[in-house]
């Protein structure tokens, strides 16, 4: 097999200024028949958390630490990032990796789990930047599911033993809720996306030791009448509460980032529903360019090399 010549980091995209959420919102939801009433409710979360998503700069940072990673290894290869949504568009990031002369590259989806929205639009959309560059478009292979990877999962399991260690220790053993983004039923039926879920989580949960957890949807969308995965978060949390917890440990790990789906729907609405229900809320942080995740896709880079 040729080595690939370059990496290209795949991910969703956000706004990194007031004036760029708006716009962003309505490529996001382009072709969908959505209220402006409920989009401008979605701008006021971003508002809410500073005005700006996180997610590119972290997946810049991301690319940057595994570029780093990679080269203490010998591999020296560019990694560059590419957004479905927002700037650089993959159709950029293509134009500048074909630019460079490369002619091969490794795309690594950064969703943990797979379904038709967060694994198979991408790889759409990437063929469809493909095919309008008309000389010198890359090939593209991409990198398989590393949901259960051991180093995703420690990564995300030291994630909570941090956040547990800041805790009150009276609190320490309170449950764990591990969160993806809900989806449709009908999309969830026909990919392994709930199945990957369950399993990361218990294998999180396993390596930490933790009897109690249980799992959580969050962030649905579309519309009400349609059937989506639940339970939702809020109702977890309400559950919990009856069953006499005085906290909860939010473990997102359906996302690899801290962006709006973790700083707006988890740390301040479902964190209004604990504090309404006199619960502790207490949320790890999303692995983001933690360095074993790092690792994780220096390991993935290295075994598709060759």
């Amino acid at each position: 097999m040729t080595p690939f010549d370059a990496v290209l980091l795949i991910a969703f995209g956000g706004p990194e200024s007031p004036g760029e959420i708006r716009p962003f919102l309505e490529r996001v939801t382009a072709g969908r028949r959505i209220p402006p009433a409920r989009l401008e409710e979605v701008a006021r979360h971003y508002e809410l958390i500073g005005g700006r998503s996180p997610l590119n700069e972290l997946t810049r940072a991301q690319a940057d630490a595994l570029r780093r990673r990679l080269a203490r290894d010998g591999v020296t290869v560019p990694v560059h990032v590419g957004m479905r949504n927002w700037r650089p568009f993959l159709d950029e990031a293509l134009a500048e990796l074909a630019a460079d002369g490369r002619r091969r590259v490794l795309g690594i989806i950064l969703s943990a789990f797979q379904t038709e929205a967060s694994w198979d639009r991408y790889i759409t959309s990437v063929e469809t930047a493909r095919e309008a560059m008309t000389v010198g478009a890359p090939a593209v292979d991409y990198a398989r599911a590393w949901s259960r990877h051991p180093l995703f999962i420690q990564a995300v399991a030291d994630r909570v033993s941090a956040t547990v260690g800041e805790m009150p220790q009276a609190l320490q053993d309170a449950p764990l809720v591990f969160t993806a983004h809900s989806i449709p039923r009908s999309m969830a039926d026909g990919s392994p996306y709930a199945a990957q879920f369950r399993e990361a989580s218990r294998r999180v949960a396993q390596s930490l030791g933790r009897a109690h957890w249980t799992l959580a949807y969050q962030s649905r969308s579309g519309n009400p009448r349609d059937p989506w995965l639940e339970p939702d978060v809020g109702d977890v949390i309400e559950e919990l509460a009856r069953a006499g917890k005085k906290a909860a440990i939010v473990v997102p790990i359906g996302f690899v980032c801290d962006h709006v789906e973790v700083l707006y729907d988890l740390d301040v609405d479902a964190r209004q529903r604990a504090r309404e229900l006199g619960m502790g809320f207490y949320r790890a942080p999303a692995v983001n360019d933690h360095p074993l995740f790092i690792d994780m896709l220096a390991e993935i880079v290295s075994a598709s090399r060759w």
